[in-house]
């Protein structure tokens, strides 16, 4: 059983959320909160697998509750930041501060659905295009960053440029002429490197260090 926690100001949408996922067989809704600051309780109480949060809440937005989780619990759970528009300013900065990805509030019930497993199973939710448009606007020139890229070999390099593009690792493996579990060996690589949990992370790193070039087609 998969543990979800909710936490969104609109108890409205909390409901709808809580409806979806309580019907399946193997997730449950755990515990829920009106806006972020409670989100860091919540998680030491309940320990839910993935949380799905709001990004724009009263006293702490889905950015400051994100970093919260990450820094301050040993195993946080899985963050998928949900928002109204994809373009919106607080998404690029919550998967900074370590979300796996993002969901919009109008998605399909079996998308929010997949999106929980997905994370809950170690995955990131990434969408290139949106991602590059995001990093169009808010990625900026990150010293610690471009070091922690600068540290990749080019073999590693390549590889984190197919990530941004979305490409999963057999696709990877075929565009490099490797093997699969080469592939998986370069993306644990290439996380140990950035110090950072998943791919999610590595391309927002990729753009925050130049590596990919924000607004054009990652290459």
């Amino acid at each position: 059983m998969l543990h979800v926690a909710l936490v969104d100001d609109e108890a409205l949408v909390r409901a709808g959320l809580r409806a979806i996922i309580d019907a399946e067989t193997d997730l449950e809704v755990v515990a829920e909160a009106g806006d972020g600051a409670g989100v860091l309780d919540i998680a030491r109480r309940t320990r839910p697998d993935v949380v799905l949060m709001d990004v724009r809440m009263p006293r702490l937005d889905g950015i400051q509750a994100t970093r919260a989780l990450v820094e301050s619990l040993d195993d946080p759970p899985r963050i998928i930041v949900v928002t109204t528009f994809e373009n919106d300013d607080y998404v690029y900065g919550a998967l900074r501060a370590g979300a796996a990805g993002f969901l919009l509030k109008r998605s399909r019930p079996e998308d929010i659905l997949a999106a929980v497993r997905l994370v809950a199973a170690g995955d990131s939710l990434l969408f290139p295009a949106a991602i590059r448009g995001l990093a169009a606007t808010h990625a900026h020139p990150a010293t610690p960053a471009a070091r922690r890229v600068a540290s990749l070999t080019e073999r590693e390099a390549q590889t984190l440029r197919l990530m941004a593009r979305g490409l999963s690792n057999a696709e990877i493996a075929a565009e490099l002429f490797v093997g699969v579990q080469t592939v998986k060996t370069h993306v644990s690589n290439i996380l140990a490197k950035l110090g950072v949990r998943d791919r999610t992370q590595a391309v927002v790193a990729a753009y925050d260090s130049g590596l990919v070039a924000p607004g054009a087609p990652a290459s």
